[in-house]
């Protein structure tokens, strides 16, 4: 049974006590993946999948969200609605504009790091607090315009209302302004005799190299069209630039000494919440554009419900990773459907080789991680059960480094799984036994499931064993199937029916003109 921690009811947090988008509660700290987590990535491809999500997202460090699956319906439920705004056209534009202006203001941070002389480091340093101003104030004046459904937008958007209007941040914002005033203010003036540049304030003196531009302008006819200049990316000052930089803060101490108390004063002006709220924010923006890429090939996602039910069902439903694949290749993806109700909690999946067999397998396990992330799944509807842990058992081939044959391998590391399974888990078999006898793959199969139903576990058991497939009242058989009339070819459906290898070898048989009667018209003289 599930314990009451996996569904407690606490209070929904005050909106000054906001921290994150992707966590109702405060952030824990991050964990790695557990060793059956890691292995189960790999067996269902999901590593692929969320390489493939987070792709041109490298700046904001996605991958540890999607290693963490939630472990509650309610923190489920807080990201399903955070999606659901997403879904607007206004807050989508909202945290669009927000992300591209602290991208500008990362960008002019990246510049004034990279800069060697102090002063202008420290100028292209106020232009990122004015980018970082600029930002916090567009994104308040957004939001109250905003009405978000979600607690977690509506929390944020009464973070970001009092932040904007706290002291701390007005202060802020007006020496930002009033430094990069008292710099645009400076007029300065300088001299070059010879190799000797003198460097003086600007008191009204006559311009003559404007002077001498006017006048040569009067002579100019049709002047060639020239390509626009790509603005510089490098804005580096050379060894006299530096040197009349210097010379100008000595004759306006006032504004480079305000310059460098800023500079001092706001190491760090970012705030730690919104900086936050930038990268969180990535984590669904990244998946929901990967899935709109494969809905715009004719793929449907839905938003799951989420329960501690193990009667789950999925309509339309598909292998991501493979999808992905499929889609870039302009080929067809199969859709499949399944449905569990009590007392059924096992799925065996038989049928001829080649024929979607572990595609469905890892369909089930990503439907119910990605389920257990609170983002969207593949598939018109579905309805599915939040596991604790899922365990996976995937052919790697025998291990060498341990001397360990094939069966002995696969014995140690399903004895395993049974040993660390709880009633809560998922566990996805695939393609167990096939290096041992058929009698020993019925007697072996048959304790190993028999031990998965009694726990209670919820399982899809891919099998070349039909004898497994009716094993109690908690099985289901589904099977693979091939077209009709040319057994060679696979349909890729997968359907809920009686296991029947024996069906499958008639069609063969008929197809090649080998059963009994066709045999004995064949050798009648």
């Amino acid at each position: 049974m599930f314990t009451e921690t996996r569904n407690a009811e606490a209070p929904i947090p005050a909106p000054e006590t906001f921290s994150s988008i992707v966590f109702e509660r405060p952030e824990s700290p991050e964990m790695p993946p557990g060793p059956e987590q890691a292995v189960a990535l790999v067996d269902l491809q999901l590593n692929q999948v969320i390489g493939a999500v987070v792709a041109g997202r490298e700046q904001y460090d996605l991958t540890p969200y999607f290693l963490r699956p939630l472990g509650t319906t309610r923190e489920i439920t807080y990201r399903h609605e955070i999606i659901a705004d997403l879904g607007t056209v206004a807050i989508r534009n909202i945290v669009d504009t927000f992300a591209r202006n602290l991208q500008q203001m990362r960008k002019h941070l990246k510049q004034a790091a990279a800069l060697g002389y102090i002063h202008q480091r420290q100028a292209v340093f106020v232009v990122a607090a004015q980018a970082y101003c600029s930002a916090v104030e567009e994104l308040r004046n957004a939001l109250d315009a905003a009405v978000p459904g979600s607690p977690g937008f509506r929390r944020f958007k009464s973070y970001v209302q009092a932040y904007a209007g706290s002291g701390a941040y007005q202060v802020l914002a007006t020496e930002v302004r009033s430094v990069l005033k008292e710099l645009e203010s400076i007029r300065y003036c300088f001299r070059i005799n010879g190799a000797r540049v003198t460097v003086s304030r600007y008191e009204e003196e006559t311009d003559y190299a404007r002077e001498v531009q006017e006048t040569f302008e009067r002579f100019q006819q049709d002047a060639p069209e020239t390509k626009a200049k790509k603005p510089r990316t490098v804005i580096e000052m050379d060894r006299v630039e530096a040197m009349v930089l210097d010379r100008v803060a000595l004759l306006f101490p006032e504004a480079f000494g305000a310059l460098d108390d800023f500079h001092r004063k706001y190491a760090d002006f970012t705030d730690e919440v919104l900086v936050r709220f930038d990268r969180e924010i990535q984590f669904y923006l990244a998946y929901l554009d990967h899935t709109e890429a494969l809905q715009e090939a004719g793929l449907h996602f839905c938003v799951p419900t989420v329960s501690v039910s193990k009667e789950v069902c999925a309509e339309e439903t598909f292998d991501l990773a493979l999808a992905q694949l499929l889609v870039a290749k302009h080929r067809r993806v199969i859709a499949n459907d399944f449905r569990l109700l009590s007392p059924e909690r096992i799925i065996v999946v038989s049928g001829p080789n080649q024929g979607g067999k572990t595609t469905f397998a890892r369909t089930v396990g990503q439907l119910h991680y990605l389920g257990s992330l609170g983002l969207t799944v593949p598939g018109t509807r579905a309805e599915l059960f939040l596991p604790e842990k899922i365990f996976t058992h995937f052919e790697h081939g025998e291990n060498t480094a341990d001397l360990r044959g094939k069966l002995m391998d696969d014995l140690v590391r399903i004895h395993r799984i049974i040993k660390d399974a709880t009633p809560d888990s998922l566990v996805i078999l695939n393609e167990i036994f096939t290096s041992t006898t058929l009698e020993d793959a019925i007697n072996l199969g048959g304790r190993i499931l028999g031990r998965l139903s009694d726990l209670g576990v919820l399982c899809v058991c891919v099998t070349f064993v039909d004898e497994l497939a009716s094993l109690n009242e908690a099985t289901v058989s589904m099977v693979s199937t091939v077209e009709a009339n040319d057994p060679a070819k696979r349909t890729f459906k997968v359907i809920r029916k009686t296991a029947d290898g024996l069906a499958y070898a008639m069609v063969l048989a008929r197809k090649y003109r080998l059963t009994h009667d066709q045999l004995k018209e064949r050798i009648t003289p």
